[in-house]
């Protein structure tokens, strides 16, 4: 007979809880080149304790990864991030970060799968890094916002033109967001809501 004291079972917390009210679920990328903030954004407006997959850069890196303007970068993602925010008692958001390095980008595919939106980072000082991450998102029809993340260092430009250097069409919202702040990146994912609202509400004739 084994003797041992078997450790109890420890369920969620009760803050990690999804509340009773919830009627609808949405699932949202968080999608970006390397180093723009897609695990801070989770981490900074996520209610449950984010779940993250970062990894510390080795010598491996070397010579694979761009890590131009972000050399100061010590850990990266290598999965995904994960979180979650209510919007109201019935609307919660699944948030899955994408890792930013193009070695991880076939596990994008399956991160896609069934997200209604995606918000795309950018990082003003590397812009040519967006291209083909809205690339791909067109190419899989997954509707999206793009939000300038504030980095301190940054160059400051007018969003009018950021979006022609982007080519981002006058439909789709761009805005400016700091993924450090809670309320900031929480706006970011309102923009979004919003915008898949009108994607939804659109007629064929108003198009």
């Amino acid at each position: 007979m084994d003797s041992r004291i078997s450790e109890p079972v420890v369920g969620p917390r009760i803050e990690d809880t999804l509340p009773a009210s919830v009627t609808t679920a949405v699932k949202v990328v968080i999608v970006g080149g390397f180093g723009v903030g897609k695990t801070t954004l989770v981490g900074s407006v996520s209610e449950i304790r984010p779940l993250t997959t970062e990894e510390t850069m080795t010598q491996a890196g070397v010579g694979v990864d761009d890590i131009a303007g972000v050399e100061r970068k010590t850990e990266t993602t290598v999965a995904m991030d994960f979180g979650r925010i209510s919007l109201n008692d019935e609307l919660v958001l699944y948030l899955f970060g994408t890792p930013g390095q193009q070695r991880f980008w076939f596990l994008w595919d399956g991160l896609f799968e069934g997200a209604l939106g995606a918000v795309v980072l950018i990082d003003a000082r590397r812009l040519e890094d967006s291209f083909d991450v809205m690339g791909r998102l067109e190419e899989r029809g997954v509707p999206f916002i793009v939000a300038i993340n504030a980095f301190p260092d940054a160059p400051s430009y007018p969003l009018s033109e950021l979006r022609a250097a982007l080519d981002v069409p006058e439909t789709v919202p761009m805005i400016d967001c700091d993924a450090r702040s809670r309320i900031s990146s929480r706006d970011a994912l309102l923009t979004l809501v919003r915008y898949l609202h009108t994607l939804t509400t659109t007629t064929p004739e108003s198009w």
